[in-house]
């Protein structure tokens, strides 16, 4: 008998899981993979750090199906050649997984997968993932659709009825397992979000229960906003949890006393959480280049010594560098922080977007392809629909950080610099750099030169014609117009 198989992929979770549910309602031996992908794992925008996470739920999942006599079966190879294998070993009727909106490669790796299952005669059933739906020509319909999914019941597999596929572990399959992860793939750290469902519910109930009722006020402070933000995004990159799942988490606490302008603000950050992976699914060639191909004539010359500054948290500018090294150690950092980041690197270096996009994708733990490229190209200001933020340096410490704790906390070298210097150290006496900031680096640009180099230049490129042809175009394309009403 041929059997079906569910291949997980960024969707680590058994609860609102339609693959699943479709592979059991099917009535065949179901056999549960996972694959760690060498095109993957070898991949600069990927680090230990996301394959640690990976690694946790796929154990999670495995201790909450161990009584019901199944495993995912976790491989390091090419989903491809696992299919292969699979179905020379077992026969393969029918593959179950949800759509992935990710890299060029992934998708390559899906067409050369849905070539190979129908040339052996086998299905291949895939389901939408968090409302983002393919072929869309615009954005007509969407936010309705979206909502509609959001508040339909949730998609349960019944694991009782699940028949796993039996396997003595024998034959060349064998030889495709993963056997021996790297140390650092299992190796604890403890500044880092564990992986796994029962990590994310946790997380999510701690939120919805606590936390979250000061969303709203702490959301921009690089220190308050690791309390009070939802972090949640960790669990909605790697599926721990589905959107609908959080969404209807939120609907159920919004009328709780005082919590309503925070439930509203978390509310549109799942909203826009899938508008930019909707945008990305509409327009891949964002991995590579510019949406608005207006600004290709803008040139921004590399330069190897400020990207390395930036990239090891020494520019000179401490909250800058805080950030950097905060992200180096913990994997997170809030969104007005990651967007000061990309401003600092594309504004006052003036350096191409595409140069940090692979050392932030490393760096972030929730890194989501989809919302990485529509953000780095947001905040670069490379869009010609978005507002142009030029963030500065010093104001966003002064504002954020204003007892310098955060600074403190991951710069030991300033621990006892005064407070005035902890924001801006280019307003140091000769006497106070050689006292107070003798192990810190000088400002490797002058932030207020910068801010008016990058402001002339981005707003000339508005007037560019092509720039606006293709704001208009963008426009069309990706946000949906309400109807005029009489």
């Amino acid at each position: 008998m041929s059997i079906s198989v569910v291949w997980f992929k960024r969707d680590l979770r058994l609860r609102d899981h339609a693959p699943l549910t479709n592979a059991i309602a099917a009535g065949r031996p179901v056999f549960l993979m996972y694959c760690f992908e060498p095109e993957l794992v070898n991949d600069p925008r990927y680090s230990s750090r996301h394959w640690r996470f990976v690694g946790e739920s796929l154990r999670d999942i495995n201790a909450s199906l161990r009584c019901f006599g199944a495993r995912v079966h976790v491989f390091s190879a090419n989903p491809l050649s696992v299919f292969r294998l699979l179905h020379e070993q077992f026969g393969v009727a029918a593959v179950y997984s949800h759509e992935e909106t990710g890299l060029e490669i992934t998708f390559q790796r899906d067409k050369a997968v849905a070539t190979y299952l129908k040339a052996v005669g086998a299905t291949w059933q895939e389901t939408a993932t968090n409302g983002i739906q393919r072929g869309r020509r615009d954005r007509r319909g969407w936010n309705r659709r979206w909502r509609e999914l959001m508040n339909s019941p949730q998609i349960q597999p019944n694991l009782e009825h699940l028949q796993p596929q039996p396997w003595r572990r024998d034959g060349p399959l064998v030889a495709l397992l993963l056997r021996s992860p790297p140390a650092s793939w299992v190796t604890e750290d403890a500044e880092f979000q564990p992986g796994g469902p029962d990590a994310a519910d946790a997380c999510m109930q701690s939120f919805f229960s606590d936390r979250g009722r000061d969303y709203e006020g702490n959301v921009s402070s690089p220190t308050a906003s690791r309390e009070h933000c939802s972090r949640l995004s960790p669990y909605l990159a790697w599926g721990n949890l589905s959107i609908r799942q959080v969404y209807q988490s939120l609907e159920a606490n919004r009328q709780r006393y005082g919590w309503d302008r925070s439930m509203a603000a978390f509310e549109s950050r799942l909203h826009w959480h899938c508008h930019f992976i909707q945008k990305f699914e509409m327009e891949r060639r964002m991995e590579y280049e510019d949406v608005n191909r207006g600004y290709r004539d803008m040139l921004r010359p590399p330069d190897a010594e400020l990207q390395a500054a930036w990239r090891e948290g020494r520019t000179g500018f401490p909250i800058v560098d805080a950030n950097m090294r905060c992200l180096q150690a913990t994997g997170h950092t809030n969104f007005r922080m990651r967007a000061m980041l990309v401003s600092f690197f594309c504004h006052h270096l003036w350096q191409p977007w595409q140069d940090a996009a692979a050392h932030l994708a490393s760096l972030f733990l929730d890194f989501e392809p989809g919302i990485h490229y529509a953000q780095l190209q947001m905040q670069a200001g490379v869009t010609g629909t978005n507002t142009i933020r030029i963030y500065n340096p010093v104001k966003q410490s002064q504002e954020h950080d204003p007892n310098g704790r955060f600074i403190r906390r991951w710069l030991p070298e300033l621990r006892d610099v005064p407070l005035h210097l902890l924001h801006d150290p280019s307003e140091a006496t000769p006497m106070e750099r050689v006292l107070e900031l003798a192990e810190y680096p000088e400002p490797i640009v002058d932030h207020r030169l910068t801010y008016r180099r990058a402001r002339d230049r981005l707003w000339a490129m508005r007037d560019n014609p092509h720039v606006s042809s293709e704001a208009a175009r963008i426009l069309d394309r990706h946000v949906e117009r309400r109807p005029l009403t009489g």
